[in-house]
């Protein structure tokens, strides 16, 4: 791999200046040229992976898959203490930077990244460890103080209209003297082409909606007409925002179903 190219040489290196070099001598003279007050043990760790610990195993490399294991649920985080948390999130991120590496660099030699859902899982479970500490938190600061502890907020519009949720953070400057923030912030919209954009956004979102909605119709009356005996419940659960029931009660599906089992009933 091109990065290895560059990385091996440095890395051998390091090692061979710390493997140079005793720890046992450095105290030493340590002990001889400062004062007993001044001297406090140290201690150094042993290199085992240097910087090969940015790359996944050996063994995966050139792999069209990678087994690997689920993310971490809610539930799972909640029964560990806060201390197997916090080692957990580096674990998770060592882990993110590692795919990250082997993502780039499959992207450079224009091969296949095995098992691409990694990244997913591991950005799922860095999410839920937030979550669970962000619930900690809150019932700590709502038990000691009766407030939540989260950075205030609100949804404000902007400069075009468009509403989005600000959070507030502390300032030096008071706000109404904070002159580059007044600049930067402005929760007000107005005059006739800012009305005029909103009206079409609006119409944009609207239809996007429309299709969207209509797409999954049209797919619900294919796949009834194509399997007349589909589970209607397992259906309606995929499409939330369709009425199976009153598709399947359409004309052209029923006509559909008699056809098929007067054909059946034929052949037999």
């Amino acid at each position: 791999m091109n990065i290895l190219k560059h990385i091996l040489p440095i890395s051998q290196q390091l090692y061979k200046c710390l493997a140079t070099v005793n720890t046992q001598q450095v105290f030493a003279a340590l002990q001889r040229h400062a004062s007993p007050s001044a001297v406090r043990a140290i201690s150094t760790t042993a290199p085992r992976h240097d910087l090969m610990q940015f790359f996944d195993d050996k063994k995966n490399w050139g792999e069209q898959e990678v087994k690997h294991g689920r993310g971490w649920t809610k539930d799972d985080l909640r029964i560990k203490s806060n201390s197997d948390l916090h080692q957990l999130w580096f674990v998770l991120l060592k882990e993110r930077n590692m795919l990250l590496t082997m993502e780039h660099e499959c992207k450079e030699k224009m091969e296949l990244f095995p098992s691409p859902e990694r990244l997913d899982k591991v950005k799922e479970s860095m999410e839920n460890l937030e979550e669970v500490v962000r619930e900690r938190n809150r019932a700590y600061y709502e038990l000691e103080t009766g407030e939540t502890g989260e950075r205030p907020g609100k949804v404000v519009p902007n400069e075009l209209g468009i509403r989005f949720y600000y959070r507030a953070f502390e300032h030096v400057i008071p706000k109404y003297a904070n002159r580059k923030w007044n600049e930067r912030h402005k929760f007000t919209f107005g005059g006739s082409a800012v009305w005029k954009f909103l009206r079409l956004y609006r119409e944009r979102l609207y239809n996007e909606k429309r299709k969207l909605r209509n797409r999954e119709r049209n797919e619900v009356v294919h796949l009834l007409r194509r399997f007349p005996n589909i589970d209607r419940e397992t259906l309606a659960q995929r499409f939330p925002t369709v009425d199976v029931e009153k598709l399947y009660k359409l004309d052209k599906i029923r006509m559909n179903h008699s056809v098929k089992s007067g054909s059946s009933s034929s052949s037999t």
